[in-house]
């Protein structure tokens, strides 16, 4: 097979239908060599069907998959030379680590010697060189996905493929495992395809976060892109805690549009420059629950609005607490640092919202 190009993979309107339910809708998609990407979204909206695409484990309905330069359509499972590793691990339990590791090598005409470097090699990579004669049930589940990575990196695979490795592991372990798998990706350079649900995941470890709902590719782009610019309203209510308010287009100052808020006041709000806001425009606009600041007294400075607000429920997180707030009619939430106690339920405090943080989407609700 080819090996050319400096993209490790690409969909080219590649769908997916099972009888009358369309899993994957007709999407265009490029992996970078050497980058690591997420698939994101909840349960059922088409990430692992696209992954189990790619790796041969699924026909496309339509559409061409194109691995360092090679349609793999037709090509099976074991000739694409792809890494994989899955949720449950699927280690052999009869099997020594050693063999574990080595399973792949046994179909690839791998020398003896050549094929001990590489495990030995393989097991240094995930910081597991003692282990060689142990079987799984005598590893921990972080060991036992370490393991289940070593062997599917020791093939030297073209890309590697992760279907929600961290999922089993308790919440400590699973970052810890996801800065070890970062390390491990960029010290191998190798573009790797991660799927999960776990936006958290999603924005420590990727280049590059796809925003998948329904079949659907909702948005793709750096985490700081689909995090702080989402494009639809599923991705700024999927992507962390997010205030989602109606508005009406009051006027426009430079890059930025005053809007009046339904039931609130009149705020300030970046402007997409490929929109052309008009007043009376009805627009939706996107602040980030960690942007909205509370203090007990604030100043206005330029294109900031302050308001009143009661909050009505702590949510208290340790350095951090989320506030449910009534702003008049206008209900509100907020996650700011603490120093020692949070406000109380109950108290009056000043809400400072910066145009800068207001993001602004079409004036209809995804769907409508």
């Amino acid at each position: 097979m080819a090996d050319n190009g400096s993209h490790a993979v690409e969909l080219r309107g590649v769908s997916k239908q099972f009888g009358e339910f369309t899993a994957l809708h007709p999407a265009d998609l490029v992996v970078e060599d050497g980058s690591f990407v997420t698939f994101l979204g909840p349960s059922g909206c088409g990430k692992t069907t696209t992954l189990r695409m790619i790796a041969g484990l699924e026909a496309p309905s339509g559409g061409d998959i194109v691995v360092r330069g090679d349609r793999v359509n037709d090509i099976p499972i074991y000739r694409r030379n792809l890494g994989l590793v899955f949720q449950n691990y699927a280690l052999f339990p009869h099997k020594t680590v050693f063999d574990n590791v080595g399973f792949g090598l046994k179909y690839r005409k791998v020398s003896r010697d050549e094929a001990t470097r590489r495990v030995r090699d393989a097991l240094r990579l995930v910081q597991l060189p003692h282990t060689e004669d142990r079987f799984p049930r005598q590893l921990s589940g972080g060991q036992q996905q370490r393991i289940a990575l070593a062997r599917a990196i020791v093939i030297e695979p073209r890309v590697l493929l992760l279907d929600e490795p961290l999922s089993a592991l308790d919440a400590n372990l699973r970052e810890e495992m996801r800065v070890e798998l970062k390390r491990i990706q960029r010290e191998l350079g190798i573009a790797t395809v991660f799927v999960t649900h776990d936006q958290a995941e999603a924005l420590a470890m990727s280049d590059k976060v796809v925003v998948m709902n329904h079949g659907v590719i909702e948005q793709e782009g750096s985490p700081e892109q689909v995090y702080n610019e989402p494009n639809t309203e599923f991705v700024a209510g999927f992507l962390g805690h997010s205030n989602i308010l109606p508005a009406t287009v009051a006027g426009g100052e430079g890059d930025f549009a005053r809007v009046r808020l339904d039931d609130g006041p009149e705020i300030f709000a970046r402007a997409r420059p490929e929109r052309d806001y008009r007043e009376g425009d009805r627009v939706r606009v996107v602040i980030r629950a960690e942007h909205l600041q509370l203090a007990p007294r604030h100043e206005a400075g330029e294109r900031e609005t302050v308001t009143e607000g009661r909050i009505t429920t702590v949510d208290y997180q340790g350095q951090l607490a989320r506030y449910f707030l009534e702003s008049g009619s206008l209900g509100l939430q907020a996650i700011n640092t603490i120093d020692r106690s949070p406000f109380a339920e109950g108290t009056h405090v000043q809400v400072r919202i910066r145009g800068q943080d207001c993001v602004l989407l079409n004036g209809e609700a995804d769907g409508e």
